[in-house]
């Protein structure tokens, strides 16, 4: 089994020019998954694609911040076993304060320790116990998204064999989110997570396996605790390094997120596609799409000063994509406007998506169009949409009149009404759908084939939440079929009128 993995895997190492997996690394896959070689490369890939997408590469446990938050000890492991000889991790969560924590450092932290765990060949041979304590904590201290987040890890992209999950002390107001959690686990996994009090933790580990505070015989120093497992000089090389910096598809020409990919349908396979799922099928698909956490952070849209600028709460800026103002007049001191670069089809920020603007951003928005060199500005909403304020009026409305914006003025000089379009009252249109189309039928012309799925997923790893509800999404879907159907691709009514039946 472990040759067969090998060949597999270095099928694929050979293909990004990366060092091969070594043998120990090989079966530490394989024994999490009891030596069945497909469920141990889909969890190597998953193992691989987490550390990826969380920023768990090159870790320095000696740098901060990584050094302050292992030695916080929040997350241990404890220097005994349970009875089967699994190894116990413990989170005390009254030590989590999230809004001094910054999370992916947590991740990296816990990635780190539960690595030192499993280099055991006892811990890969008979897994892992993991204990949330939650004695003495309040809801300051939780942090549902963290929570969703070390579920998911331990479930499906981490080599080691989960036993069980003992959730101890939690509050009464825990029900609420772990019924979230909950509903995204596996029944198999489902099973393994008990909800204890105190009291009763002694019924699943002996006391010689438990810290004192938990009714054990464990004495343990969680400030001093952690120092055993930092290494005597910065760390080894990580093997994992190389294939997680350079698992990224290639560098491109044209170095776009949106790019051929596979499982592109042609216009007839995305026909018979959407008629054989119907609506509730492609609200479900915009679900897993839902459920994708944002890959990047949002420190700059929520730092106090910035969340002013933010016309809705729910709608923050990634700190990796956002576009920076570079001068900045006198009325702020950031250079902060809630926008972000994003890609089209084979062009490198093609666009860029931003919210309807507010009366305190009308300069930003305008200096921003400056800066960028921007020549055109689609505007997909109205001033306000079912009883919301969507935007502000931030050009001169009629002709020949002018506004100044800081040093900026912008002059109409022209309106032109036209009865091409029609804008609909649904809140179905914005930014994304707008350009999901265009990179999708742009995809579409070149190759005959396309993505929806694929198209929207890799846009919200630019501007985040984008397409907000299954309705924009299923209209994704539904604009692409009446293009195909206008332009003779399909034949008429073969599509819209299953499509609209649902």
């Amino acid at each position: 089994a472990t040759k067969q993995f090998l060949e597999e895997i270095n099928k694929w190492t050979v293909q990004y020019n990366v060092s091969p997996l070594s043998w120990n690394v090989a079966v530490k896959f394989l024994m999490a998954r009891k030596f069945d070689v497909l469920r141990a490369i889909e969890l190597f890939h998953s193992y691989r694609e987490t550390r990826r997408k969380e920023g768990i590469v090159k870790l320095k446990p000696h740098e901060e911040p990584l050094r302050s938050e292992i030695l916080s000890g929040k997350f241990t492991i404890l220097n005994v076993r349970d009875p089967t000889g699994a190894s116990i991790a413990l989170f005390t969560a009254r030590l989590h304060h999230p809004h001094k924590s910054v999370q992916h450092v947590v991740l990296q932290a816990l990635f780190y320790l539960l690595d030192r765990a499993v280099d055991s060949f006892e811990t890969q041979r008979n897994g892992l116990v993991f204990i949330y304590d939650m004695c003495g904590s309040n809801y300051a201290n939780f942090e549902l998204d963290l929570g969703k987040k070390v579920l998911n890890l331990l479930k499906g992209a981490f080599p080691a064999r989960l036993k069980k999950v003992l959730i101890v002390g939690a509050p009464i107001w825990f029900r609420v989110p772990y019924s979230i959690i909950s509903l995204l686990l596996k029944d198999k996994v489902r099973e393994r997570i008990q909800i204890l009090k105190t009291s009763e933790v002694t019924q699943h580990l002996p006391r010689e396996c438990l810290p004192e505070n938990l009714g054990g015989y464990v004495k343990i120093d969680l400030a001093t605790w952690n120092f055993q497992f930092l290494p005597q000089v910065n760390g080894h090389p990580d093997p994992f390094d190389e294939i997680i910096l350079f698992s990224l598809p290639p560098a491109l020409d044209w170095d776009s997120v949106h790019v051929p990919g596979p499982h592109a349908m042609t216009i007839q396979e995305l026909v018979d596609y959407v008629n054989a799922r119907q609506k509730q099928g492609i609200y479900e698909e915009y679900e897993d799409i839902r459920r994708e956490n944002p890959v990047g952070t949002f420190h700059c849209s929520m730092s106090p000063g910035n969340l002013e600028k933010n016309r809705y709460g729910d709608v923050p800026c990634l700190d990796q994509t956002r576009v920076k103002l570079t001068k900045r007049s006198g009325h702020t001191q950031t250079d902060y406007i809630n926008a972000s670069f994003m890609d089209g089809y084979k062009q490198k920020n093609a666009y860029i998506g931003t919210q309807g603007p507010l009366e305190n951003t009308y300069r930003d928005f305008w200096l921003m169009v400056w800066e960028q060199k921007v020549l055109v500005i689609v505007m997909t909403t109205r001033f306000e949409e079912g009883g919301r304020r969507k935007c502000g009026q931030y050009w001169p409305l009629e002709k020949d009149s002018r506004i100044r914006f800081g040093f900026l003025t912008v002059t109409n000089l022209g309106v032109e009404n036209m009865n091409h379009y029609k804008k609909t009252t649904l809140e179905i249109h914005n930014t994304e759908t707008f350009c999901s189309l265009d990179i999708c039928l742009a995809q579409l012309e070149e190759l005959g084939t396309l993505n929806v799925f694929q198209t929207v997923s890799r846009m919200r790893t630019q501007r985040a939440f984008s397409i907000q509800t299954p309705e924009q999404y299923y209209f994704c879907y539904k604009a692409i079929l009446e293009f195909a159907e206008k332009e003779g691709m399909v034949s008429s009514g073969q599509n819209l009128l299953a499509v609209e039946s649902q």
